[in-house]
């Protein structure tokens, strides 16, 4: 089983070196491919400079957003599952196989949602966890899941699923709109405990308080649409 490692990049070039190097240390099987969203802070010329036959480097011209770039990604994956991960190092490439365990069990699954409220967070901002909890709230509410962490960034899925749907969202509300299409299908999501370290704006995060009213909309429109 080949995993594809999709790793948006927008300004991430205070983490961007280190995380390559840990996710090129993890034993899976895998390939790496980049999106560059119109960086300006040297993340561009640095990922130029890379020969790696693993990583696939692809650039937008300008920043589109975290969804367009897994978008464009999608269109270059070989691997037979999809993993988001984000440039910042909130989330440990060291806990793929955590990730993986539940498609080696032989369970029918189609997509394994890394969850923080299952696992152990460091630096949440409290903000941040009532904003994750009401959204997650709201979809079980609308999907009749059982979700415990909607908006976590470290997610896995089955290439050919969501290779078939068509996607719309261009901002962090991508992975919502997949959840959304997923559930509503009837699709079994897994969810398995993570460790999250969360960094503020002043490090870089980029999720401001618009995203938490574009996500809820997102969720809205793609239960009843």
């Amino acid at each position: 089983m080949l995993l594809s490692v999709v790793i948006p990049v927008y300004n991430e070039m205070g983490t961007l070196r280190e995380v390559l190097d840990r996710v090129k240390s993890s034993p899976v099987p895998k390939e790496i491919i980049i999106v560059d969203d119109g960086s300006t802070d040297g993340s561009k010329e640095f990922l130029d400079k890379l020969d790696d036959p693993e990583i696939k480097v692809i650039h937008h011209p300008h920043n589109r957003g975290k969804g367009a770039a897994i978008r464009t990604a999608l269109n270059y994956v070989r691997g037979d599952y999809v993993l988001i991960q984000d440039a910042d190092l909130e989330y440990d490439p060291e806990e793929y196989p955590k990730l993986l365990a539940p498609i080696f069990q032989g369970r029918s699954i189609v997509a394994v949602f890394g969850s923080r409220f299952l696992g152990r967070i460091e630096n949440m901002k409290l903000r941040h966890y009532v904003a994750n909890k009401f959204l997650t709230f709201i979809t079980n509410l609308l999907f009749g899941s059982n979700i415990t962490d909607l908006c976590t960034g470290f997610k896995l899925y089955k290439t050919s699923v969501i290779r078939g749907m068509s996607l719309e969202r261009r901002g962090f509300d991508l992975e919502h709109e997949l959840t959304a299409k997923l559930l509503k299908k009837r699709y079994v999501i897994a969810e398995v405990p993570i460790t999250y370290r969360g960094r503020d704006v002043r490090s870089g995060k980029k999720v401001r308080w618009k995203d938490f009213f574009l996500d809820l909309y997102t969720l809205l429109r793609y239960r009843f649409g």
